[in-house]
């Protein structure tokens, strides 16, 4: 079958170990079901794979992709949570918990195999399309606000850089909760963008917000870390679930965590009672994902490339005619 693959680890030039071609069809085992694909998502945690972040060369060569949706075995249209060993079902019980891609072949295939545990329904009101964006960026803001963070409709949040997957969901996911949202990015375009995607208000990375929050979104690391930090209301909480910009900050503002009581909190994807939350979340109120792009999965090194130049706003899915 035709898939994107990890054929090397490149750790200064990751997309030269991106390979295009023919790999071995999943097989049939024990608890685990075929999934015909027909989306999948880009996350950045495709580009880290290929840096060998999380994917050892003995691995090699790997199917990446952590998000799908498409056709089971019994013709049953499904969303795939992407978390492998969670629970124990498919896999050994002492087998530590890992994302799709890690330990298992990804989802930039016509098919993919995973414990049947893993396999959801996916809701009528969702197209293949959205519901593949769901699963990763998605799944992780949701759990970031509303279960890290904690926050409730009428409460304020700043989300750190606005245009990557995870934070625009946050917006999309905060207005929608009835959240007072605020955003940030370099870019303008990109400000302007998630004005229209509710944010109240969009800031240059580390300008003055107007009052300061209940609960910060972090995705950026170190270049908004003390941004972050110095934007919290006295109790308020800082959830992190990634560092694209790097994880030593210059300034770790110790002295204000500690002075005004904040709370770091670390977030890794979610459970897939969430997703199946979240999933309702979007089928109920018309909340959808944001699309930057569809692109067949022959052109899936466009979508690297753009992911890694970091010129998307929203998610780039793959698609099997």
């Amino acid at each position: 079958m035709f898939a994107a693959y990890a054929a090397r680890i490149d750790r200064d030039r990751p997309l030269s170990g991106l390979e295009l071609g023919e790999r071995p069809a999943p097989e049939a085992r024990p608890g685990w079901s075929t999934v015909t694909v027909r989306a999948a998502s880009l996350n950045h945690h495709d580009l880290w794979s290929l840096r060998g972040v999380g994917l050892p060369e003995d691995k090699l060569p790997m199917i990446l992709g952590c998000d799908a949706a498409g056709i089971d075995e019994d013709g049953n249209e499904v969303v795939l949570h992407s978390v492998i060993g969670q629970s124990g079902h498919g896999v050994g019980p002492k087998e530590p918990r890992s994302i799709l891609t890690e330990r298992y072949q990804g989802t930039f295939a016509e098919q993919v195999a995973v414990p049947t545990w893993n396999v959801l329904p996916k809701p009528k009101e969702l197209s293949f399309e959205e519901a593949a964006c769901l699963p990763t960026a998605w799944l992780t803001a949701y759990r970031m606000l509303f279960t890290n963070a904690g926050v409730r409709p009428g409460d304020s949040v700043l989300v750190q850089g606005a245009g990557g997957g995870v934070a625009t969901a946050a917006i999309v996911l905060g207005r929608a909760a009835g959240l007072r949202v605020f955003a940030t990015s370099r870019d303008e375009a990109r400000r302007k963008r998630a004005l229209e995607l509710g944010a109240v208000e969009a800031l240059e990375p580390g300008a003055r917000l107007p009052q300061r929050v209940d609960a910060v979104i972090e995705t950026v690391g170190a270049a908004t870390w003390s941004h972050s930090v110095k934007s919290l209301r006295p109790g308020g909480t800082l959830v992190i679930s990634g560092a694209t910009s790097g994880d030593r900050p210059s300034h770790a503002e110790l002295t204000r965590i500690f002075f005004l009581e904040l709370k770091v909190v670390g977030s890794t994807m979610g459970t897939k009672d969430e997703l199946e939350d979240l999933l309702s979340f979007c089928a109920a109120t018309g909340v959808r994902p944001v699309i930057d792009e569809v692109l067949p999965l022959d052109r899936a090194r466009e979508g690297f490339e753009r992911l890694a130049a970091g010129d998307q706003f929203g998610k780039i899915v793959l698609v099997n005619s």
